[in-house]
């Protein structure tokens, strides 16, 4: 069990803050894990973060203190998550995208570009042992649908979730990608289609929540073990105030959907947080998209990293004390990461140490690609996920349905055999009362039989008696 690593990080004042006489400051540095914030009533909070990155703090810090861990890991085949969160104008995009993925110097590097540097740098390709392999996806969650942002045509992308690999997109584009450059091209076309927008607060304010996917795949050609990695980014869209973004419109709607999933999200890390203190018994994750793909980055299988943004401007105060309260609630998250391990590689992506459901679909795929190519056996895996045969398992809610009903079935079943048992009781009652009057029938009968073979008997008996008496009279004298 570990826990989630949380940093706050402060952007400079912009020029408009400035020059709308809004530079004062609600922060004060106490050390690089503690400051005071100062809220609009002038009331002091303490917070406590694993790491506090001021306004002058650099790219290369952000990324060598929260992400190289967690890049280093998905490497050795532990899951990992990395998410930036606060309001809307704070700093998330440019701490995961920097001032441009492929055109921008060292020092303005974010997050996205130098985690994919630090994912190759992390493979060791000398070992001729061992293969490795990096798949890219790139979706963006716009008014409560997951785009995939490679083909535009997926706009509809349903979610999904297997035992043994968690939560998974099915039919998302996946780009297998050789080097640090094809990477970066790949994500910086995925990047222009997401939705932006224009507001009072940020000139490209995100108008989704856009998701990066890296899949790390290494089979050991030795022993045919294989073990895999996810590593996802995820750059949220911020939360929003009308009166200070002044949208309207298709803008306002954005927004609304935006906030409601980041509620969501925050109801999440609440019942998380409750349910170390053995309060909460339900963790809503399927409320939203968001927090269903973050399922596994929220206390599942994964190392999770949040960087809250916050600007440090007294205008922003209570947004800014949002957040903190926010990543405080959710550095008290307990995750369980381990390494994604397979015994036995199979080309479809099952093991042995599957579940007993995608084991035997597993069986089944592997069977066919004895007599089908790969690329078949890969439609006709896609076509169980899509179909749901090999996954989805139910919500809580339906879990609750299926128990229901299967107690009223368990209870009709009682029932059935209760009156199948009195049934067969008053069958033997019937059947012994039956039995004791065929007795007295057939006892009846041969008494009967018995009488009438007496009677026939004197009869008999008369009969030559009479004859022989007629016989005594009649006979000659001598």
């Amino acid at each position: 069990m570990s826990n989630i690593t949380v940093c706050a990080r402060f952007r400079p004042l912009t020029s408009k803050e400035k020059q709308n006489g809004d530079d004062s400051v609600c922060i004060q540095c106490i050390d690089t894990e503690t400051f005071i914030f100062k809220d609009e009533k002038d009331e002091e909070f303490v917070f406590s973060f694993d790491r506090v990155f001021y306004e002058k703090s650099e790219q290369a810090n952000v990324y060598q203190f929260l992400a190289l861990p967690i890049v280093r890991d998905a490497a050795n085949a532990i899951n990992g998550t990395i998410i930036t969160y606060g309001q809307t104008g704070a700093g998330k995009t440019y701490s995961m995208e920097g001032a441009g993925i492929l055109e921008c110097d060292e020092q303005k590097k974010g997050l996205l570009p130098r985690v994919v540097e630090g994912l190759f740098d992390s493979l060791n390709p000398s070992d001729e042992d061992i293969t490795y392999s990096i798949k890219l996806s790139m979706v963006e969650i716009y008014m409560e649908k997951v785009r995939d942002l490679f083909d535009l045509s997926k706009d509809n992308i349903q979610i999904k979730e297997s035992k043994s690999r968690g939560i998974i997109l099915p039919g998302v584009t996946e780009i297998t990608v050789l080097e640090p450059a094809e990477a970066l091209q790949s994500l910086s076309r995925g990047i222009a289609n997401r939705a932006v927008g224009e507001t009072q607060m940020n000139l490209a304010s995100s108008r989704s929540h856009c998701v990066y996917i890296f899949t790390i795949q290494q089979e050991f050609s030795r022993d045919r073990r294989m073990r895999s990695g996810k590593l996802i980014l995820v750059d949220l869209a911020g939360s929003e105030k009308v009166e200070k973004t002044g949208a309207e419109g298709r803008v306002l709607e954005e927004a609304k959907t935006i906030n409601k999933s980041l509620s969501a999200l925050g109801n999440v890390i609440n019942s998380l947080t409750c349910g170390l203190q053995g309060k909460a018994s339900h963790i809503p994750y399927r409320d939203s998209k968001l927090t269903r793909i973050l399922q596994d980055a929220l206390g599942g299988n994964a190392r999770t990293a949040l960087l809250c943004c916050c600007s440090p401007s007294a205008f922003n105060a209570s947004e800014s004390l949002s957040t903190l309260r926010f990543g405080a609630r959710a550095k008290h998250i307990k995750a369980s990461p381990r390494v994604n391990y397979s015994e036995e590689k199979c080309d479809t992506g099952f093991s042995a140490s599957s579940p007993p459901g995608d084991e035997s679909c597993g069986r089944i795929l592997n069977k066919l690609g004895e007599r089908l190519n790969v690329e078949d056996v890969k439609l006709l895996e896609e076509l169980f996920i899509q179909e749901g045969i090999l996954f989805d398992p139910p919500s809580v809610e339906e879990e609750s349905e299926i128990e229901d009903l299967t107690l009223q079935t368990i209870s009709s079943l009682q029932e059935a055999l209760e009156k199948l048992i009195s049934t067969v009781d008053e069958l033997k009652r019937e059947n012994s009362i039956l039995k004791a009057k065929v007795d007295a029938s057939i006892n009846s009968l041969f008494c009967k039989e018995a009488d009438n073979s007496s009677v026939f008997q004197n009869l008999i008996s008369g009969i030559l008696t009479f004859v022989f008496r007629w016989l005594g009279h009649t006979s000659p004298r001598r």
